[in-house]
C-alpha cells in the first residue's frame, strides 16, 4: 500500500521497519544458539515444547479464520480440504505450486461454465443423431410403402399397417404442455444446477478510468518487473540444478529464493519446506530448527524472519561469516514476494475486472488455506522436544501439550488474547508441566 500511494521509497522504508527488528533479533538468537552445546537443560526442553504447542494452536486458529474467508461455495470448500490432505501426504518445493495452480484451473473451468458448454454440445450432438435416425426411419417407411404399391397393381392401394415405431407413438401420446408452463421449468432447472456458482461477472472497467487508483504504478512497469523476476528465477534455479557441488552460500540462496517464490499463504506454509530443504541437507540440526521455531512466534515482524535464523546457522561452519548467511537468507526469502506484489500491483487495474483472473485467485487462495492446515499437521508431528529425541515427537504424545495447544487456540479465539502473549503462556504451562510431572 505504501508503494501504491507513496512511491517506492516509502514502500521500501515501511518494509524495512516491519521486517528488520525481528530479523536482527533472529540473527542474534542464531549467534547464541550456535554456541550452545549438543544438550540443553531439561527445563529448556519443557519450555520449548510448551512454546511449540501454543504456536500450533495459533496457526490452527489462523487456518480456521482464513478458511472462513476463502470458502465461498462447495467447490472452494472441497479445494481447501484437498489442499490440506494432499499437503500432508507429500512435501516438496515443486509440489505446492502444482497444487495451487491446479486449484486455480479448476475454479476457472467451473466459474466460466466450461463444463456446461461441453454438456450442451454433447446434448446437441445427441439431438442431431436422434433426428437423423428418425429421418432414416421415415425414408425406409416411404420406400416400403412405394414398393408394396408397385408389386400389387390390381389390388387395393391401401398400404399395410405402418411398422411399430415406439418413438413416434410416445410423441403422439405425450400431452402438450402450455407454453406458459414450459417457460417456468427451464430457468428453475438451470438455477438448481448453477446455484452454487458465485457470480464473478462485473462490469468491464476502462483501464484509463482507473489510473488514479495507482498513481505511482503502470501496467508497463508491472510487466517489466514480472519479466525480470521470471528471468532471474529461471537463471538461478537452472544454475542450481546444473551445478551439483555449488558453494553453500549459493545453494542457500537458490533454495530460499525458490521457497519465497512459491509460498502463498504466509509463514506457516514455508516452515515445513524450510525443514525439508535446510534441516534434511544437514545444514541445521533438528533441535536448533525447533528451538528457533518456538521463539520466532514471540518476535515482531513476519515469520519469514525464521529464514534469517536458519541462514546464519547454515553458514556457521563454512568460510562465510554467519552474518553473510543471514543477509543471503534475508534477500532470498523476501525478494520474490516483493517483486511479484509490485509487478501485479501495476497490472491490477487491468486484471481486476477479468472474470478468469478472479476465478484463478479464488482457487489458488482456497488451496493455499488448505496448505496452512497441512502445516499445522506437520508442526504437530515435531513439536515435542526431549533430550533423547531432539528431532521432535508428536504433541499428542503428552496430554499436557494437547491441553496447551487447545488453551492457546481458545484464548485467542474466544477471549481475544494477543497471540504472542498466548504463546508465552504456553511456555509457562510447559514449565509448569515440568515442575509437576518430570521433576
Amino acid at each position: 500500500m505504501n508503494v501504491v500511494h507513496g512511491g517506492f521509497r516509502d514502500g521500501f522504508i515501511s518494509f524495512l521497519l516491519f521486517s528488520l527488528p525481528g530479523a536482527i533479533g533472529m540473527y542474534g538468537l542464531s549467534v547464541g544458539v550456535s554456541r550452545v552445546g549438543t544438550t540443553l537443560p531439561i527445563p529448556v526442553y519443557a519450555l520449548l515444547s510448551g512454546l511449540n504447542a501454543a504456536t500450533v494452536g495459533i496457526i490452527a486458529l489462523a487456518a480456521v479464520r482464513l478458511s472462513e474467508k476463502a470458502i465461498t461455495d462447495r467447490l472452494t470448500r472441497a479445494l481447501v480440504y484437498l489442499g490440506g490432505v494432499m499437503g500432508m501426504l507429500y512435501t516438496a518445493l515443486w509440489y505446492y505450486p502444482v497444487l495451487m495452480i491446479g486449484a486455480g484451473i479448476v475454479t476457472t473451468v467451473w466459474d466460466l461454465r466450461c463444463l456446461h458448454a461441453i454438456a450442451r454440445l454433447f446434448k446437441t450432438c445427441c439431438k442431431i443423431s436422434t433426428a437423423a435416425e428418425n429421418q432414416l426411419g421415415d425414408d425406409l417407411e416411404s420406400c416400403h410403402r412405394d414398393s408394396w404399391v408397385g408389386a400389387r397393381p390390381g389390388h387395393s392401394t391401401t398400404p399395410p399397417p405402418t411398422p411399430h415405431n415406439s418413438r413416434q407413438e410416445s410423441k403422439m401420446a405425450q400431452p402438450e404442455v402450455p407454453s406458459s408452463q414450459s417457460t417456468v421449468v427451464a430457468p428453475t432447472a438451470r438455477h438448481a444446477f448453477t446455484s452454487d456458482i458465485p457470480d464473478l461477472r462485473k462490469p468491464e472497467l476502462n483501464p484509463l478510468e482507473s489510473l488514479a487508483d495507482f498513481p505511482n504504478m503502470s501496467w508497463k512497469f508491472g510487466t517489466g518487473i514480472l519479466v525480470f523476476f521470471a528471468f532471474s528465477f529461471v537463471i538461478i534455479i537452472t544454475t542450481h540444478v546444473v551445478i551439483s557441488s555449488a558453494p553453500r552460500g549459493f545453494s542457500l540462496f537458490a533454495d530460499l529464493y525458490l521457497a519465497g517464490t512459491i509460498i502463498f499463504g504466509g509463514g506457516p506454509v514455508v516452515i515445513p519446506l524450510l525443514r525439508e530443504y535446510i534441516v534434511t541437507q544437514g545444514w541445521v540440526s533438528p533441535r536448533d530448527f525447533l528451538l528457533g521455531l518456538a521463539i520466532i512466534q514471540s518476535f515482531p515482524g513476519p515469520n519469514f524472519n525464521f529464514a534469517i535464523y536458519l541462514g546464519s546457522l547454515a553458514t556457521a561452519g563454512t568460510s562465510l561469516p554467519s552474518f553473510c548467511g543471514a543477509l543471503i537468507a534475508f534477500v532470498a526469502i523476501y525478494t520474490p514476494g516483493l517483486l511479484i506484489v509490485v509487478g501485479f500491483t501495476g497490472l491490477w487495474r487491468l486484471l481486476r475486472s477479468r472474470t478468469w483472473f478472479l476465478s484463478v485467485l479464488r482457487g489458488v487462495n482456497a488451496s493455499a488455506v488448505g496448505l496452512v492446515y497441512a502445516a499445522v499437521y506437520k508442526l504437530w508431528q515435531i513439536g515435542y522436544l526431549t533430550a533423547a529425541m531432539q528431532g521432535g515427537l508428536p504433541l499428542g504424545t503428552d496430554p499436557w501439550l494437547v491441553a496447551i495447544t487447545a488453551t492457546a487456540f481458545v484464548a485467542v479465539a474466544w477471549f481475544r488474547v494477543n497471540p504472542p502473549l498466548a504463546i508465552l503462556l504456553g511456555g509457562v504451562m510447559g514449565m509448569l508441566r515440568y515442575a509437576i510431572v518430570e521433576r
